[in-house]
């Protein structure tokens, strides 16, 4: 047989293949294919609105598209534009890969939570994030997924998300950074210092002290691997090979994470083979969990280690960090807002709230919502479906009908278009408004922190912090002043801040 076909024309070889793939698909639709269009139509649905794509089969056009919206920092007002054009619900092919795209809540709610079992992560990202950050809670699925979140759930007990002295004085250390003579001073920054010492201190039992570090040519710092690192990695998870590939300085930058992460890793572990041997006792251990002590009892290998230790350092300091800066962006450009949290923080008599009074004070929380929607940490997310599945909304000529997901497909889905949608919010969902939250009590129509069996753990811990920092800073400095004249751009890392960071002038 095999000589046969050494001596077939090229042509005949060529016809052949033709035959046989054609056969496959006929095979295909009349089995998977069949099974897929009972199930499509037992369940009411109809297809989505789809993306006019110029070239249809790998989408190249539009991944062209969304390359340039990345550079032009313009990539999350394009995708609300593609909504309002094309329907909160569209399909789309993305690297040849059947895909769709969502602002609808109850797309979202079916994705993260009631048919959670139908979605995995995507490999892309994965791809994008493992290189770096390994295998930990943000980049596995099943069962090392509900593992590393297991561990993970100690540290974000009510006593430990309570525990304001320790915010305390790392806050105390951002503010001897703020220039008392009016100067400018980019606060953005600063917070991510900040968000970088306390999620140290808080996960590994000591921090990094980056606040007041400089950055030399001998020594870079963390916090600028970091961001460099994390600006890569999430433009490679958004448009994939088409905003390039890693560049050694990415490959530098990482060994540079890897050789920090490792540092407190060796640490655990000698604390632990120390606790072992008898020659450290309970009494002189810490009284509080810290992550990496518990892990050590679970597993000895450093780079297991390593990642679950940066998976949960990236939710640690780049979500509150983001939070931070894009809250002091709009309270220095808001003199009204600024003036009726200053009365709020005022009452307090220039005393530091306890955990109790941070939570009573509710224009802060209102401010904190408010930034959360129209700039929310993260901005866009996606799954992709690992069996046949269906969205509940979304397809038909009255775009109300469920929509048929064969496995494979991915779905993306937009928290920041959600957030900004008139139907919702209403005709000024645009504007930075906090006087909202006095009435609005929204569902999955509200998404900071994710949802379902994946919500964010450390939500609470965040809040605490953004509100803590706010609510000092606002009792060290009377006034705030606005040296940015740009209006609000993204800055997308793995998260979203500041473009033009948060620049202002602060009197004591």
């Amino acid at each position: 047989m095999l000589s046969a076909l050494k001596d077939a024309p090229p042509g005949h070889l060529a016809l052949g293949a033709v035959a046989c793939f054609i056969l496959y698909q006929v095979y295909i639709y009349l089995t998977v294919g069949a099974s897929r269009r009972k199930f499509a139509a037992d369940h009411g649905c109809q297809p989505a609105p789809a993306y006019p794509h110029r070239e249809p089969i790998f989408g190249i056009d539009l991944a062209l598209k969304l390359a340039r919206y990345g550079k032009s920092k313009t990539f999350l007002e394009q995708a609300r534009n593609r909504f309002l054009a094309y329907g909160n619900t569209y399909s789309l092919k993305v690297m040849g890969k059947n895909a769709i795209t969502t602002c609808e809540p109850e797309n979202i709610k079916a994705t993260l939570a009631t048919k959670f079992q139908d979605f995995n992560l995507s490999n892309v990202r994965k791809a994008a994030f493992q290189p770096l950050f390994g295998k930990g809670v943000f980049t596995n699925d099943g069962p090392e997924w509900e593992h590393s979140r297991t561990m993970l759930r100690p540290n974000f007990v009510r006593s430990q998300v309570a525990d304001l002295d320790m915010i305390e004085k790392h806050v105390q250390n951002l503010i001897k950074e703020v220039p008392t003579d009016g100067s400018t001073i980019d606060l953005q920054d600063l917070f991510f210092d900040l968000t970088l010492d306390t999620a140290t201190e808080f996960l590994f039992g000591e921090s990094a002290h980056s606040l007041g570090s400089k950055s030399t040519e001998e020594n870079e710092r963390f916090s600028d691997l970091f961001t460099y690192c994390t600006t890569m990695i999430g433009d490679w998870s958004r448009i994939g090979i088409f905003f390039g590939i890693p560049d050694q300085r990415y490959h530098r930058f990482a060994a540079g994470i890897h050789k920090f992460a490792d540092r407190y890793v060796e640490k655990a572990l000698a604390h632990h083979r120390a606790q072992k041997s008898g020659m450290i006792t309970c009494e002189n251990s810490p009284n509080r969990y810290i992550f990496l002590d518990e892990l050590v009892k679970k597993t000895n290998d450093p780079i297991e280690l390593r990642s679950e230790a940066l998976n949960i350092l990236l939710a640690g300091r780049d979500t509150t960090a983001s939070l931070l800066a894009c809250l002091w962006n709009v309270l220095s450009k808001r003199p009204d807002v600024w003036s009726k949290l200053r009365a709020e923080v005022d009452s307090l008599g220039g005393k530091k709230p306890s955990f109790e009074e941070l939570k009573d004070m509710k224009y802060l929380r209102y401010c904190i919502n408010e930034a959360l929607r129209l700039y929310p940490v993260v901005p866009s997310n996606g799954r992709v479906a690992i069996r046949d599945t269906f969205l509940p909304v979304g397809g038909g000529k009255d775009r109300k009908s469920p929509i048929f997901l064969k496995k494979g497909t991915l779905v993306s889905y937009s928290v920041f278009s959600m957030h900004r949608r008139e139907d919702i919010y209403g005709p000024d969902a645009a504007e930075y408004k906090p006087e909202r939250w006095e009435k609005l009590r929204p569902g999955w129509e509200f998404l900071p922190f994710n949802g379902g069996p994946r919500i964010c753990l450390g939500q609470q811990l965040a809040l605490t912090e953004a509100s803590y920092t706010t609510v000092r800073l606002m009792q060290h400095f009377r006034d705030v002043e606005s040296r940015d004249s740009h209006p609000w751009t993204e800055l997308l890392t793995v998260t979203c801040a500041s473009n033009y960071g948060a620049k202002v002038a602060l009197k004591p």
